[in-house]
């Protein structure tokens, strides 16, 4: 077949060899603890797939799961994050995988990156495909997604595109990696200055606070008093801050045709992303509409404190939005995330 651009295209079945993934039985000690790293829907947060928090020994990958080379494809089929994102990558190094995801291993005239690239760009009319199972879970049947078309444009071409589309991908790593290095930094400075009173315990002894200007260091008190900067109150966060909780939004039911909001819902929250999401009329009202820079709390199930930029969106039950008319966001958000863990 051949697409509008004059390229040829194919069914997806016939671009690559599919494979299944599996478990080793978890009460075998030999199997596990070893260099392999064994790949599920949690290992899958880029485009690059080269390591897991789980691994495996040889053993491990000759029992009950697939070893795969470099440059094979994984993308999920089975799990919660079908209802709202498609995740697929490439693996740089060999790596096991479990059930919840197909590998495929391009053909010889097919690029493996470029045929991920292309797998990607449907997503849209994937996420279309995914249907439900027990619990909500979501299930990509593999016939249905072996039938899209593929675009095949001769090789060079293909080895251009997936260049270009790689040295993105590269630059978006990167960024990813220095968003976590800041979140560190922040995280370190937060506890210095709002836990262990660092500023303040220099004072104190005489020194200047480390790496912080006069201006900043004198917003520090130089006194403690029962274990707390002096002057500084000691509050709840639910009286430092405003819980608005969520609606029940399957109340406010979308309308074909009609315009209609994203639903934020604990998913969406942790993509960070409403794409996929359910809809709600636009009769939410507005106090529980959220937007771009809300700071939004998940306290039921998953645990999560994000700052949300994902666009306009319906706040669903167990998320709050919250807000201050006292204290600055970051500070609200810092002390929430430092509480996270006690919830």
């Amino acid at each position: 077949m051949a697409s509008s651009n004059g390229w040829s295209s194919r069914p997806l079945r016939d671009c690559a060899v599919w494979f299944s993934g599996g478990t080793p039985n978890k009460a075998t000690p030999r199997y596990w603890g070893g260099t392999i790293p064994w790949i599920s829907a949690k290992s899958i947060t880029g485009f690059f797939i080269s390591n897991s928090e789980d691994r495996v020994t040889e053993d491990g990958a000759r029992n009950g799961t697939r070893l795969v080379p470099p440059n094979t494809i994984l993308f999920i089929v089975r799990g919660m994050s079908l209802k709202s994102e498609f995740r697929i990558g490439i693996t740089t190094r060999p790596v096991t995988f479990n059930q919840d995801l197909k590998a495929l291993v391009a053909v010889e005239d097919v690029v493996p990156a470029f045929l991920a690239y292309a797998i990607k760009a449907k997503t849209d009319a994937i996420l279309g495909l995914v249907g439900e199972a027990g619990h909500g879970t979501g299930v990509l049947p593999t016939d249905r997604i072996q039938s899209l078309e593929i675009p095949t444009p001769s090789l060079p071409e293909q080895e251009a595109i997936a260049h270009i589309l790689g040295a993105l991908d590269d630059k978006i790593e990167l960024n990813r990696r220095m968003n976590e290095t800041l979140e560190a930094i922040a995280r370190a400075l937060f506890k210095s200055w709002f836990i262990d009173f660092d500023p303040v315990r220099a004072k104190m002894e005489g020194r200047a606070p480390t790496c912080m200007d006069p201006a900043t260091a004198a917003l520090f008190p130089d006194a403690l008093r029962d274990g707390v900067p002096e002057g500084w109150p000691v509050l709840p966060l639910d009286e430092a801050a405003h819980f608005l909780n969520g609606l029940a939004l399957q109340k406010y039911p979308a309308v074909n045709g009609e315009p209609s909001l994203p639903v934020v819902k604990i998913t969406q929250l942790r993509v960070g992303s409403a794409r996929g999401a359910d809809r709600a009329n636009l009769t939410v009202p507005e106090s529980h509409r959220v937007s771009d820079g809300d700071l939004i709390f998940s306290w039921s199930g998953s645990l999560l404190v994000r700052q949300w930029a994902g666009g306009t969106g319906a706040l669903n039950q167990h998320l709050f939005k919250v807000t201050s008319d006292r204290f600055p966001q970051w500070l609200i958000h810092g002390w929430l995330r430092q509480h996270l863990p006690s919830f």
